[in-house]
């Protein structure tokens, strides 16, 4: 498995784990609290830096169990990691056309903050999995 790989597994797995805590936090404050209602900023901000910080160290800790690998990234991994991120790009330009939206539609910032945040988690989970499965399955670039 090549050290892209690796970082994308991380970002794959951190993502999904810094969202559901997010969520887990957030769903456990609504069962007293109308949802709209809920403290979420300082959560949201939290779970976010936590996940920074965690790709950040793991992908430390990688890069230094397998240090001859750390510093390779080839045409096909810069391909594929190109491939990826277009994917998962559709998420955050739908993320900011619901936004506007809500916002047109003058919804509580906790619908327009959520919204974005879930496209953000949504991009990076399907470009992750886009560029999994090319390592995976194999990528012919068009």
């Amino acid at each position: 498995m090549s050290f892209e790989e690796k970082r994308t597994w991380i970002m794959a797995v951190v993502t999904v784990g810094a969202y559901a805590t997010y969520l887990a936090i957030i769903l456990g404050r609504a069962q007293s609290t109308p949802l709209t209602e809920v403290s979420y900023v300082s959560t949201l901000l939290y779970t976010i830096g936590a996940a920074i910080v965690a790709t950040i160290v793991l992908n430390i800790v990688v890069a230094t169990a397998s240090p001859k690998d750390g510093d390779k990234k080839d045409q096909r991994d810069r391909e594929i990691g190109q491939f990826g991120e277009h994917i998962g790009q559709s998420f955050v330009a739908i993320g900011g056309v619901a936004a506007l939206g809500m916002s047109m539609a003058e919804l509580d910032y906790f619908w327009i903050a959520n919204a974005i945040y879930l496209a953000f988690v949504l991009s990076a989970v399907l470009g992750c999995a886009a560029k999994l499965v090319a390592y995976r399955r194999g990528f012919q670039p068009w």
